[in-house]
């Protein structure tokens, strides 16, 4: 297989698998591009490479910024903006669920909590075996967040570790 034809095959692999993770594919697409490139990139940049619009381009960067996937870069002598992805997967990973983390779980727990404070008698068969219901997958998702917020704070070997010692 030939430089070229990788590429594209990785770019548009990564960015099915981030429509897949709840991202534009077109985002998980300039992510990719930006993650393979060994220098730099500017918007321009980008719209040729994916053959995409200005305003497409520059809407999906913003958004990596937002996610700290994604750096500016200015350098001295140009007026034009370069971007750089982070290269460390580790840390894309982690970056990857903190954000997923603060845009899908907590606010589910949050509605979960107000969930359990409905009004009614507590002795009422369907209210009981509702908030029981919804105690539950409050429990499980505060679980999920606190192994989350551990994810997120760990750092490479203690996970691959954690990992490994699961498989045993």
């Amino acid at each position: 297989m030939k430089l070229a034809e990788a590429k594209d095959k990785f770019l548009q692999t990564w960015g099915a698998l981030g429509s897949n993770w709840g991202v534009s594919r077109t985002m998980a697409q300039i992510h990719a591009l930006l993650l393979i490139a060994p220098d730099p990139m500017s918007a321009e940049d980008v719209m040729e490479q994916l053959q995409i619009s200005r305003g497409n381009a520059n809407l999906n960067i913003r958004a990596l910024i937002d996610w700290g996937l994604v750096q500016k870069e200015l350098r001295s002598g140009e007026r034009k903006e370069f971007f750089v992805a982070e290269k460390d997967i580790w840390k894309v990973f982690r970056m990857v669920v903190k954000e997923r983390r603060k845009r899908e779980l907590e606010p589910m727990l949050r509605i979960l909590a107000d969930l359990k404070e409905i009004d009614g008698s507590k002795t009422d068969r369907e209210t009981k075996e509702f908030i029981e219901v919804i105690d539950n997958i409050h429990r499980l998702a505060g679980k999920a967040d606190k192994s989350l917020a551990t994810l997120i704070k760990a750092d490479e070997n203690w996970f691959l570790g954690s990992v490994m010692k699961l498989m045993r």
